[in-house]
């Protein structure tokens, strides 16, 4: 049981590695010269505030798959919807970071959040420690669409094609 608990733990991880590649070069180009709110978080607290909610949604779904006996047929719901959610988290980095389009990477993020609100109500049934494993995500994406919002509001595209 060790392989799948790490595996399903670490996943999350990869899409937040490759993303971090994106960041890490914009963060200190484009992403300065725009206008941010005062009470914005840290550059710094990002990387640690996304290695502990991958962990936490990680060995949440790994509970999930547990319970559920792997991949059964019981679980293709929760765990597509988790996969959903992971695909669409893994995609705001090259839509906000590496495309520069704020306004998609805020739709993207009311989706985003919508699919992990649908994540937790189908896994809260089978595990209810998996679902309060995603609680502080949901909290974190709640800050994050409000950052992305003021990004977007206060930094207008003369193009107006985002």
């Amino acid at each position: 049981m060790w392989i799948p608990m790490l595996s399903l733990t670490a996943l999350p991880h990869i899409g937040g590695i490759f993303g971090g590649l994106i960041t890490r070069k914009e963060v200190k180009t484009w992403y300065t010269t725009l206008n941010k709110p005062s009470w914005r978080p840290p550059n710094a607290a990002f990387p640690v505030v996304w290695t502990t909610l991958y962990t936490g949604m990680g060995y949440g779904s790994y509970l999930v798959w547990k319970e559920l006996g792997g991949f059964s047929q019981d679980a293709m719901v929760p765990l597509g919807l988790y996969g959903l959610q992971l695909a669409l988290n893994w995609a705001w980095t090259p839509i906000f970071f590496g495309a520069h389009k704020i306004k998609l990477a805020l739709i993207e993020l009311v989706l985003l959040s919508g699919t992990v609100a649908a994540t937790m109500v189908s896994w809260y049934p089978i595990s209810r420690t998996a679902t309060l494993l995603m609680v502080p995500y949901m909290a974190w994406l709640c800050l994050a669409t409000c950052l992305n919002y003021c990004i977007w509001r206060d930094n207008p595209d003369p193009k107006k094609d985002d």
